[in-house]
């Protein structure tokens, strides 16, 4: 029965795939990005996998369609699904949290998720555009709801939520100690701060939404991460450091200036948006 309601759940969202990025759903080999930490995703959608002696941590799948590349990714480093203990999502839209249900159903693990973010991931929807029905997706049951600052913890591994809401009312970024070479590290995996489909101003896609974003902006200031991830390839340059990773070379993606030089420019992207839905001058 999982199986047939598995290929059952990859049916939705097709529009809004085949408009899509080819990346998105272009395969590519699962790797070791640092310490207990590996990615599982596709050439532009990420997928985290995070590893601890008691099973799995998987954060996001991507669109409906890639959870079939994430299993096999997941197989392809020796793991069954049925390690899989624990689902997260960065955020409810289609192209991350599409293939939750899909894993969800094959692996038996309990998904936990923002309370912001809950309604649109039971519903499959994008909260505030839920006529545009090509940016539905397979609805999923939430079965922990998170906070900010809340500890997703397995087998001595303890992420920390922080909520970051504007992109979406839940969006939820994870801090994690790592390391390298036995130096300690701290990574970030950030949800996003693009504007993309929502609406600012003058019926905003949520009420509050504005506010949420500047209070995210001042908020990812102030954290202090060294090992910046996230869940677009171009959002941190994934290809090229991918590229760079060798043995007894500097980990690509250990940079401790890289998050802070992100966020600005979504800052920027956020307020030119925010003028021209307001139909002024930025």
């Amino acid at each position: 029965m999982k199986r047939y309601l598995s290929l059952a759940l990859t049916a939705v969202a097709t529009v809004a795939v085949a408009q899509a990025p080819v990346n998105w759903t272009q395969p590519t080999e699962p790797f070791h990005v640092i310490d207990n930490v590996y990615y599982v995703g596709t050439a532009g959608l990420s997928a985290w996998l995070i590893t601890t002696p008691k099973g799995l941590i998987l954060l996001d799948v991507g669109v409906p369609g890639n959870a079939d590349l994430v299993e096999k990714n997941i197989i392809r480093l020796g793991y069954r699904l049925s390690d899989v203990k624990i689902l997260l999502n960065s955020h409810a839209h289609f192209d991350h949290s599409g293939g939750l249900a899909r894993l969800k159903a094959d692996t038996g693990a309990l998904l936990a998720a923002s309370e912001g973010d809950r309604e649109a991931l039971e519903r499959g929807v994008y909260i505030g555009s839920e006529d545009i029905h090509a940016m539905d997706f397979p609805a999923v049951k939430v079965d922990r709801v998170l906070h900010d600052g809340d500890k997703v913890e397995l087998g001595g591994v303890a992420l920390t939520t922080v909520i970051t809401p504007g992109h979406t009312k839940g969006c939820t970024d994870y801090l994690l100690p790592v390391q390298d070479s036995g130096v300690a590290h701290t990574a970030f995996f950030f949800c996003s701060a693009s504007v993309a489909a929502n609406r600012l101003a003058p019926h905003p896609q949520y009420p509050g939404i504005v506010d949420d974003y500047r209070k995210t902006f001042a908020r990812l200031k102030t954290i202090k991460a060294d090992v910046y991830l996230a869940p677009h390839a171009e959002f941190f340059d994934l290809d090229a450091k991918r590229a760079r990773m060798a043995p007894g070379k500097p980990n690509p993606f250990i940079d401790k200036g890289e998050l802070a030089r992100a966020i600005p420019p979504f800052e920027k992207a956020f307020d030119a948006a925010l003028a021209a839905q307001e139909g002024r001058k930025p």
